[in-house]
Parts: C-alpha cells; sequence; structure tokens
C-alpha cells in the first residue's frame, strides 16, 4: 500500500463562506459573528492538523478576526442599549 492509498482526502476550505458570514455578522446579525468565530477556529485547527486545504488560511483567520469583532460590537451595542435605555426610563419617571 503506497501513501497515496492511505492518506485520508483533506476538505476543501470554507474560507470565502466563513469571510462572508464575518461581513454579515458585522453589518446585520450577530449569530453569523458567532458562526464565522467558532467555526473559523475550527477550519484553521484542522489547517494546522492537515485534514483541511490550508490554501483558505489567510481568508479564514479573516473571517474569524470579523466574527471576533461582530461579536465585541454586539455585546457593546447591548450594553448601550440597556445603559441609555435605563437611563431614559429614570428620565421618564421623574418628569
Amino acid at each position: 500500500m503506497n501513501d497515496f492509498q492511505s492518506a485520508a482526502p483533506i476538505k476543501a476550505h470554507r474560507g470565502v463562506m466563513l469571510l462572508i458570514f464575518g461581513i454579515l455578522g458585522i453589518i446585520c446579525c450577530f449569530i453569523f459573528a458567532i458562526l464565522a468565530w467558532v467555526m473559523g477556529g475550527n477550519d484553521l485547527k484542522a489547517m494546522a492538523a492537515g485534514q483541511m486545504d490550508p490554501s483558505g488560511e489567510g481568508l479564514t483567520k479573516a473571517a474569524k478576526i470579523l466574527g471576533i469583532i461582530g461579536c465585541v460590537l454586539a455585546i457593546l451595542s447591548i450594553l448601550w442599549a440597556v445603559f441609555f435605555g435605563g437611563l431614559a426610563a429614570l428620565g421618564a419617571m421623574r418628569s
């Protein structure tokens, strides 16, 4: 048995899809940011282990970073809404 028969086939990278998820996570939907972050991390581990095509490593890293940024922005937006919403409610109670 030669090396070609014993080697498991490597999976194609999902860099473009994850990059789109990262962009969507920043622009409109926070769920896509989570997906880009988690799936990007898993794909980078698979690339390092030789189980996935490493040609999409740059795209996958960018997608993971965009996912992290999208999650941070979503959390800051929620905190901002809660804080200023609370201030508005207090202001309405005083009037």
